[in-house]
């Protein structure tokens, strides 16, 4: 449907996989108008207080800001339910065992925040993590990134170790092929963390 103009029915029971072009473009298109709606209701709830968004195809993060961990819980506790119910009006599905809380905290004091329960929605409570992953990129609570930095040099070590065994049992790789791997495997994950 588009303003005053209804196509025909038909069905659409055939899914469009995670690597085909079309599905960030249809993802955006069914989630775009979730979150519209989850902003005004947002707003007619809690007008002092803001709530932003990001969201990258699937992942979507909720991003919130206050000094008391009782005031956040009770504002994600609210915003899980509003959007679970939302994306169910939509058909579609949020995956809570992928959902995550985490909370970025700089005092130097002991850091103990209550976990996030959701047993009045469903019969859960999320746990704080310790570290979180996102597009890539490992944060701390802190904003630190020593966990990160270890991950992908880890990672990048290790890569240019299994590059030896490229070359066959008579000689090696030659320079130039091996200058091309490190361009293309060792750098890629170093400098943006893509996997190979």
């Amino acid at each position: 449907m588009w303003n005053n103009f209804v196509s025909s029915f038909f069905r659409a029971d055939i899914g469009i996989g995670q690597e085909s072009v079309l599905s960030p473009i249809l993802s955006t298109l069914c989630i775009a108008p979730i979150f519209h709606i989850f902003k005004k209701r947002w707003k007619n709830l809690f007008q002092n207080s803001s709530i932003s968004f990001l969201s990258f195809i699937d992942n979507n993060l909720f991003i919130l800001q206050d000094k008391s961990f009782k005031k956040l819980n009770t504002f994600l506790f609210y915003s899980y339910n509003i959007i679970s119910s939302l994306f169910d009006w939509f058909g579609l599905i949020v995956e809570y065992e992928k959902s995550e809380i985490f909370h970025f905290f700089r005092s130097i004091k002991n850091f103990k925040p209550p976990s996030l329960d959701l047993t009045l929605l469903r019969d859960s409570i999320l746990q704080l993590k310790d570290t979180w992953k996102y597009l890539g990129f490992i944060f701390n609570r802190k904003l630190f990134f020593q966990q990160h930095i270890c991950f992908y040099s880890n990672k990048a070590l290790s890569t240019i170790k299994n590059m030896k065994i490229l070359g066959n049992s008579t000689s090696s790789l030659l320079l130039f092929h091996k200058q091309l791997l490190y361009k293309i495997c060792v750098l890629s994950i170093t400098l943006y963390g893509l996997p190979l």
